[in-house]
């Protein structure tokens, strides 16, 4: 690993996973790791519930808010209230494929208009002072990237943006379901590598297929990059996290068991259950929490019962983890 580098490591953005119950149980496999909220609509930010759409605990800090959207008076009133919230940065989506997100002209419709993708991030960024981030992808259907991939970038540089987080994989916009763009068209490091070798001095963070944290460090090490950002990976075998701080930023390594993140998890169900009826959804992100061990399967089946029955969500995290005292007692 080059000397000196300031790596960063986040988890990505993702609808339906990456809610604050997602995030508080993140963070309880890393201090470090960077975290970021789904992306929320500026529309929504604007005329919606914000404290629902908006509230997070402060132990998720760092935490990035995603803001979806093209309107750029709308954009800016969308970070400005964010930064309000207590989000430590703000990113728009340029990467979304989906075509409820094209009906509404953004997302990654928007590689193909780089100028409003630049005004847009200038109007954000002079509403806060905190950073403003673009997420993208490589491109969008038949652009040639060679030409099309370092345009978007120096012109939203321009507009004075700092840091990109790029999936390395096209979007096709025309022909591939969402689930099919997070798979489908091939992986490109060596065009992320590209871009950080083309403009140096800009902040470029990898995200797409990366699996673990020793290959998000390799592909730093090979691209000189800044930072790799992980996706499906964090989410179905979270206990990945636990190396990042040790790994990536020099901390303390992680001492706790899966055991002890259990109890934490419903400790943190019985505090929030009674007020908060989303928090259901913790059982759906702890499905991973023992993936890879003896017992995971009997984990998992434990929770989906336990969902099934409509138990509170802290009866269903212990009856699994007793559940899997119980086997390990019995081996």
């Amino acid at each position: 690993m080059p000397e000196n580098k300031n790596l960063t490591a986040s988890v990505a953005p993702m609808m339906d996973w990456t809610d604050r119950h997602c995030r508080w149980f993140h963070r309880q496999l890393s201090q470090q790791v960077l975290l970021y909220t789904e992306m929320v609509v500026a529309d929504a930010i604007i005329h919606g519930p914000k404290e629902r759409l908006l509230g997070f605990d402060p132990a998720e800090h760092p935490v990035a808010l995603q803001v979806g959207g093209s309107d750029p008076d709308k954009l800016a009133v969308a970070a400005k209230t964010g930064e309000q919230y207590g989000y430590d940065e703000i990113n728009i989506n340029i990467g979304c494929p989906s075509d409820r997100v094209q009906s509404g002209r953004f997302g990654a419709c928007l590689m193909e208009e780089p100028d409003l993708v630049a005004t847009c991030f200038a109007a954000m960024q002079a509403a806060v002072d905190i950073p403003v981030t673009v997420k993208c992808r490589l491109g969008v259907d038949d652009q040639d990237l060679d030409e099309t991939l370092p345009r978007f970038i120096e012109t939203v540089a321009e507009a004075g943006c700092t840091h990109f987080i790029i999936h390395a994989r096209k979007a096709w916009l025309k022909g591939l379901s969402p689930k099919e763009n997070r798979t489908v068209p091939p992986i490109d490091y060596d065009r992320v590598n590209g871009v950080k070798a083309r403009f140096p001095k800009l902040q470029i963070v990898v995200n797409g297929q990366i699996e673990t944290i020793s290959q998000g460090l390799d592909l730093c090490e090979q691209g000189a990059l800044d930072g790799f950002m992980l996706g499906r990976a964090a989410y179905h075998t979270p206990w990945i996290l636990t190396d990042i701080d040790a790994q990536v930023y020099g901390r303390d390594a992680f001492g706790q068991s899966r055991e002890d993140i259990a109890l934490a998890l419903i400790d943190y169900a019985k505090i929030t259950q009674d007020v908060d009826r989303t928090t259901k959804a913790l059982i759906r992100h702890a499905m991973g929490l023992f993936s890879g061990e003896v017992g995971a399967r009997l984990w998992r089946r434990q929770l989906s019962e336990g969902l099934s029955a409509k138990l509170l969500p802290s009866d269903v995290l212990q009856q699994a983890l007793d559940a899997m005292s119980a086997m390990r007692d019995a081996a």
